[in-house]
Formats: C-alpha cells, sequence, structure tokens
C-alpha cells in the first residue's frame, strides 16, 4: 500500500487545480445610483460585485446568488433600514461579514446591531477610498477564517458519522451481502457522488455481489471494462479523475460518454494485503471533493475493509 501515497498526491493536485480560488463575491447596497457605481468600480478588481438599490432587492439578490463574502449597505434606505436588511440575512449566511455607511446622526441606530454580531463595522460619510479598502480587505479575511472554521467543523462531524454508520453496518446485518448496499448508501451521501458502488472481489476478480446506490433511476455497472476501476484493483491503489472531459486517457471511453459520468474514484478495498471489493464513487460533474476529504476517503475505504473482512 506504500504507493497509495503517490497516487493520492496526484489526485489531490488534480483537485487543487480544479479548485482554484475565484474572486470572492461582495454585495453593495444603496439607493442613490451614484454610490452604488462607485462602490463597484472600486472593488470590481479585487471581488464578484453585485448590486442591490433597496434591501428587498438585496435580500432577492441573496437568494438567487447565495452566500457572499462582504456585504456592504447603506443605513439611510426608503423601506428597510440598513440594520433591517442586514440582520434578516444573519440566519442564513452567518459566515457573511457585513459592513454598514451611514451619517454621524445615525450611529446611536447602529449600537445595538454591533454588539449583537450582525455588524462588523460601520463606516462614516463621505467615506475615505483607502479606509475602505482597509477594511473590506480585512472583512474578506475573517469571512475565510470563519468559512473555513465551519468547513472543518462540518467534515470533521460528516467524518465521524460516516465512519460510525459503517461500523454499525457490521452489527446490524447478519451477512456480508447484505452490508453493502447501506455502507455504499452511506459514502454516497457523505460524498455526495450520483452513484456509488460497492462489489466484491475474489482474487482481483469482480464477483456479482454488490451494493449500489444511485441518485438516479437507472444504473449500468461498467467497472468490470472500466480502466480506473481495473488499474485500482491491478495497484491495489487509489484511482480517480477529477474531471474526464479534459481527461485524454477516459475521455473517449464509451461508458463515460453514454453514462455523463465526469468524476470517477476507484478506491480498492484492502484487507491483511489482499483487495477483497471495490468502491466506486462516480459524479455527474467535476469532483467537487476538497483535497483534505482524500483523507476521509481513506478512512472509509479502512473501516469497510473491517466489516467485510468480518465476515469471511
Amino acid at each position: 500500500m506504500n504507493n497509495a501515497i503517490p497516487e493520492l498526491d496526484q489526485i489531490k493536485r488534480q483537485l487543487m487545480t480544479l479548485h482554484r480560488p475565484k474572486k470572492p463575491k461582495m454585495l453593495v447596497v444603496d439607493d442613490e445610483p451614484d454610490n452604488l457605481d462607485l462602490l463597484y468600480r472600486t472593488f470590481r478588481r479585487d471581488f464578484n460585485v453585485l448590486k442591490a438599490e433597496s434591501g428587498i432587492r438585496a435580500l432577492e439578490v441573496l437568494a438567487l446568488e447565495g452566500e457572499v463574502a462582504v456585504i456592504i449597505s447603506d443605513q439611510r434606505m426608503p423601506e428597510m433600514k440598513g440594520t433591517e436588511f442586514l440582520s434578516k440575512t444573519v440566519p442564513q449566511f452567518p459566515n457573511t461579514v457585513r459592513i454598514i455607511l451611514t451619517g454621524f446622526t445615525d450611529i446611536e441606530d447602529l449600537v445595538d446591531a454591533i454588539n449583537s454580531g450582525q455588524v462588523y463595522k460601520y463606516i462614516t460619510k463621505p467615506w475615505d477610498p483607502n479606509e475602505l479598502k482597509t477594511v473590506v480587505q480585512k472583512a474578506a479575511e475573517t469571512y475565510e477564517v470563519l468559512k473555513q472554521r465551519t468547513e472543518e467543523l462540518n467534515r470533521s462531524q460528516n467524518q465521524i458519522q460516516l465512519l460510525a454508520t459503517i461500523m454499525q453496518s457490521a452489527v446490524e446485518y447478519s451477512s456480508l451481502a447484505a452490508t453493502l448496499a447501506p455502507i455504499a448508501n452511506a459514502v454516497s451521501d457523505n460524498f455526495l457522488a450520483d452513484l456509488c458502488i460497492l462489489q466484491v472481489l475474489e482474487n482481483n476478480v469482480l464477483t456479482p455481489a454488490q451494493g449500489i446506490h444511485s441518485s438516479g433511476k437507472t444504473v449500468e455497472n461498467w467497472l468490470a471494462d472500466d480502466p480506473l476501476a481495473q488499474e485500482a484493483i491491478a495497484s491495489g491503489t487509489i484511482q480517480g479523475s477529477v474531471n474526464i472531459a479534459t481527461d485524454a486517457a477516459l475521455s473517449g471511453v464509451e461508458h463515460y460518454q453514454k453514462s455523463g459520468i465526469q468524476a470517477h474514484m476507484a478506491v480498492p478495498i484492502v484487507h491483511a494485503g489482499k483487495s477483497i471489493a471495490l468502491l466506486s464513487l462516480q459524479w455527474q460533474q467535476p469532483c467537487s471533493l476538497r483535497p483534505d476529504e482524500l483523507t476521509t476517503v481513506r478512512l472509509a475505504a479502512q473501516q469497510i475493509a473491517l466489516v467485510l473482512a468480518s465476515f469471511q
């Protein structure tokens, strides 16, 4: 299994290339068109800037675009004050960093919003562009830290739940065949795969014993003819392609073209130095796994090996 590390590193590099950082999103909200355009021009080089002329319209933009890193909102707007609008964004987007633009006379209105964590910073009008840029840069950095911590916590919780579910299957089911589908289901849900197949091997040959979980209606198992699957079985190492459309070795393979699968990871399940099963994770879009989630893939494979071996 020593050769598994270089292969995992290769897949990790593919994922890092696929997930190159994009410009963070920013939403600017102001009922004065000149201010809105000025904010847009100030930040368009460093951010993907979205604009809204009112709090109501801004909520519609967020519903369509999803989470943004930073919101800059004017305080005094018709229909809805800036603090009222920002408070409505907290439940769904807790990591978003909120900045408000205000006149000196509105300072008292901001105290509760700042104390409750709804507003990160306020900037008085007329604002200094350099000061605003500095504040926004720190806000974007704060967002990245909050987002990273949230993602790490979620991944840790998901990993614990997945591994517990895999091990529990050894207790709940009385035969190897009965465990295959529940494990495939748990793994598929954790990694958001469109198709997951867990298939038993005998003497490095795929057997009819398999568990399948699919998000679609029809499933075709072509692993016996798949280059990645066969290489994973032969080498005992994880094989994967995170974007088959750009993979010269696989883009012309017929079953990928017919099935629409755009990413595939073939994971040998190894116990006592012997491959006893193959785990196949397939996606209908380029792989959305983060590079550090490969650790969870390896841990899951080890747990699955222990469960399947307990029935032998």
